[in-house]
């Protein structure tokens, strides 16, 4: 159930675990705990290996944990069937990975309004949230151009629209910029820090790029299965 007091993403006591190739248990994450608030970035850093992009994929609902719960706008994503689980993660989370996985053969407007499609919206209706989204992240001459006739990071704008579409409470972002030079980087960055103060979104970000990581309000490392908040020194 919904409250005002309720944080916009909440993790409680995640395990994951996976069975290896050679028959035996693989425990990733071991009682993880996360509350991010609304308008609060979090930074997950770690060691390659270590279930960063596992704890991302559980905290929005693409993955069930082992145990456990996931909180999205109070609402626990680990008591209800699949069916409700994808209409929970199509209204309330938007994902941006490191690899864009736009629609090819779409252009950018197209690849924008395919999250409002599926929920339902008329064709009228999501175009005109995703030129909205477009100009907001300054493609607005790119509307029409497919993405192979955009550069890298006009791309990963068009999957930063795309998550926005459905005005999600959260944004998770997995190595967002990994792919991109770090002028591009660095207007990304600026692009999803702007983007949070006007949506009041709450943010998580796996990410290996320091500097991203340090304008975020917290970093976590995840290690041994569990996030330790970074110690400043």
């Amino acid at each position: 159930m919904n409250s005002a007091a309720s944080p916009a993403l909440e993790a409680r006591a995640l395990y994951k675990s996976f069975m290896g190739g050679d028959g035996h248990e693989l425990t990733v994450l071991e009682g993880v705990e996360l509350r991010v608030e609304a308008r609060e970035t979090v930074a997950v850093v770690g060691s390659s290996g270590a279930g960063k992009s596992t704890l991302l994929h559980l905290l929005g609902a693409l993955d069930l944990p082992t145990s456990g719960q996931v909180m999205i706008g109070g609402r626990d994503v680990s008591v209800v069937d699949a069916e409700a689980i994808a209409g929970i993660r199509n209204e309330t989370v938007g994902f941006v990975f490191q690899f864009h996985h736009l629609l090819r053969e779409f252009t950018a407007l197209e690849n924008v309004m395919m999250p409002r499609l599926i929920s339902g919206f008329d064709q009228r209706a999501a175009a005109d949230r995703a030129r909205e989204l477009l100009l907001a992240v300054g493609l607005e001459g790119r509307l029409e151009h497919r993405p192979a006739q955009l550069s890298g990071g006009e791309q990963q704008r068009v999957a930063v629209a795309r998550a926005l579409s459905n005005e999600p409470l959260v944004l998770l972002a997995d190595e967002p910029s990994g792919n991109l030079d770090s002028h591009t980087s660095e207007e990304l960055h600026d692009l999803l820090f702007r983007l949070r103060e006007d949506r009041g979104l709450a943010m998580v970000l796996v990410t290996h790029n320091r500097e991203l990581a340090e304008r975020t309000d917290r970093i976590l490392e995840l290690r041994d299965g569990r996030l330790h908040q970074e110690v400043e020194v």
